[in-house]
């Protein structure tokens, strides 16, 4: 019997000052049995970055042709991709052609690291491209903001997050490696 996915609930509200955004997210996020509690945030975090009306969690680890979010408009074209790890530059190549626009949040410190330099300049041809980084220690702190019902605060400026629940704050440096 496969292993089912556990549902979490999550409201978020939004002040990302950079984009000038502000608003709230009812979401219902499923944590697949492959998936680590802070990868799920991770997803959050991306819904954050990105947030729209339109943006939407997708089968992500369950399927190898969607994204972990993505973006499309009322006609159906595929406006955002957005993918999360270090994925093969080939699948970011496709996506890239498929997408008006391709981001990649990248975490895992040293891992990363050597993904992003054994691909630089592979994945520097694709225009439509971002690729944004996580600092190293915070993946570990977000696993911990887990719970089946949760309500975070979000503020976004000039690189760094500020994640809030009703125990703790944590603040996420964000890099930009392209795009």
């Amino acid at each position: 019997m496969a292993l089912k996915a556990t549902i979490h609930k999550a409201h978020l509200s939004i002040s990302d000052l950079s984009r000038q955004y502000y608003g709230s997210h009812s979401l219902t996020v499923a944590l697949h049995p492959s998936e680590t509690e802070a990868r799920m945030m991770i997803r959050l975090l991306a819904f954050a970055l990105y947030a729209d009306k339109e943006l939407k969690f997708t089968r992500g680890l369950s399927s190898v042709d969607e994204p972990d979010l993505w973006q499309k408009s009322l006609s159906g074209e595929l406006l955002l991709w957005i993918d999360l790890g270090q994925p093969d530059p080939r699948r970011l190549r496709q996506a890239c052609g498929r997408a008006t626009r391709v981001v990649v949040v990248t975490y895992g410190g040293r891992a990363a690291e050597t993904w992003w330099q054994k691909n630089r300049e592979e994945l520097s041809r694709n225009r439509n491209l971002t690729v944004l980084q996580l600092a190293a220690a915070e993946p570990m702190g977000l696993g911990a903001m887990v719970s089946r019902n949760m309500e975070l605060q979000l503020t976004i400026d000039e690189g760094s997050i500020w994640l809030s629940d009703d125990r703790r704050t944590l603040e996420i440096s964000l890099g930009k490696w392209q795009g």
